[in-house]
């Protein structure tokens, strides 16, 4: 379990900086709404990341091992590359700081394909739940570093040096991957890449059949579909409202972090009675409904002078949203976790994770026109109603009554 926090605390960091403290970086130097939109594409990494996740497993790194190899690899490669922002001018490099978010998103998805099998390989079935709770907790307390330590440095360092100190945070994961020892699995790597590129995706269809497979892939897309969109233009919807940024790190990344860590916790041991398919159920309906305190927020309107009663009100409606993302969230990735064979770990978890990422990276391209054609309110109001098919596949994907795979 102490392994999983240094993974999700290295994994969550550099998404959280393109998710978070890039945009607000871009807004406050005056990039338009709809160009930092648009620069969500930067993400699509994440979402083709299975291309290369055959590699992965094919092929080691020196003698640290398959996946202890790639991910020093990759964790050094990030702390340049976040440090290098520093160097930059959004109003004279932004094409410079797109090339260098590519980077930064290609090293970070790369990343994300040995965590995610190294914890998979580690963790027994029945530690699944647990585990990814707390690598899930661990995440998004990441999100705290770029969310709202930074925010709050950039009130009172220059941009160069916020960039430095977030760039420090990779050292976690660092030592982590030097510390930890290779996963004993009972297979040797793929023989041949060709093989690495084959097996996984003909063991799914096989294992599942081809209509249970295209509805479990259908499920992993629309499941946080709703979710994802609603807090893609998160900071600069929190700025349009008034907020300062340090209000905003002060308040509003702490009322989100704590519920989301509790909310994970408790998620993950609740799932060890209940199941991972009747925690998809409740912790989903509870991730439905917490995005309408974000069209509540955003029928008040922006406020001309914040006060604590605004602060609160803020907290509040942050702090429910997250609370039902820290469990919807478990629940989601454990479920993906079941659904990958150990022997091809890497490649099927990324594929997996890379359709799951699919919204994040098109459709939320689109939320800075969403907004600008239907404004705050009436955009957070979509994001509920597009969060309703993934609930609905659950009846095919994860009935109640089937409380696990077995069951099935």
């Amino acid at each position: 379990m102490l392994i999983c926090v240094f993974t999700g605390f290295s994994s969550g960091l550099p998404l959280y900086l393109l998710l978070n403290l890039l945009p607000a970086w871009l807004f406050s130097e005056g990039v338009s709404l709809r160009e930092i939109g648009a620069m969500t594409l930067i993400q699509l990494p994440y979402t083709w990341k299975f291309l290369w996740s055959p590699l992965l497993d094919r092929y080691s790194i020196q003698s640290l091992g398959r996946r202890r190899g790639w991910m020093l690899g990759t964790q050094g490669g990030l702390l340049c590359v976040i440090a290098g922002f520093g160097l930059l001018s959004p109003r004279l490099d932004l094409g410079p700081i797109i090339a260098l978010a590519l980077a930064l998103a290609l090293l970070s998805a790369t990343q994300d394909i040995a965590l995610d099998a190294f914890r998979r390989e580690i963790l027994s079935d029945r530690e699944l739940g647990l585990g990814n709770a707390v690598h899930v907790n661990a995440y998004r307390i990441a999100g705290l570093v770029p969310g709202a330590l930074s925010l709050i440095l950039a009130d009172h360092l220059p941009w160069s040096g916020v960039f430095a100190v977030t760039a420090l945070f990779m050292f976690p994961g660092i030592a982590m991957a030097l510390w930890v020892r290779e996963p004993e699995i009972a297979v040797a790597a793929p023989a041949t890449l060709r093989e690495a590129v084959e097996e996984p995706f003909r063991e799914f269809i096989g294992r599942a059949g081809i209509k249970e497979a295209l509805l479990i892939l259908a499920f992993i897309f629309f499941y946080k579909l709703g979710d994802s969109l609603c807090t893609a233009l998160a900071t600069p919807f929190y700025l349009s409202m008034g907020y300062s940024k340090t209000q905003i790190g002060l308040v509003a990344k702490n009322a989100g972090l704590w519920p989301a860590v509790i909310g994970g916790l408790i998620g993950g041991l609740w799932m060890v009675k209940l199941g991972i398919n009747r925690a998809l159920w409740l912790f989903g309906l509870v991730q439905l409904f917490s995005i309408f305190g974000f069209a509540w927020l955003a029928g008040i309107g922006p406020q001309v002078s914040v006060s604590s009663v605004e602060l609160a009100r803020l907290a509040l409606v942050i702090g429910a949203e997250a609370l039902g993302v820290g469990l919807g969230t478990a629940a989601f990735v454990a479920f993906i976790a079941r659904a990958t064979h150990p022997l091809y770990t890497a490649t099927q978890f990324a594929l997996f994770t890379s359709l799951a990422a699919v919204p994040r990276a098109f459709i939320n391209a689109a939320a800075g026109w969403l907004v600008d054609l239907f404004g705050w309110r009436d955009f957070f109001l979509l994001c509920a109603a597009l969060a309703l098919p993934g609930m609905l596949l659950l009846l095919w994907v994860a009935p109640w009554r089937a409380r696990n795979s077995a069951e099935r």
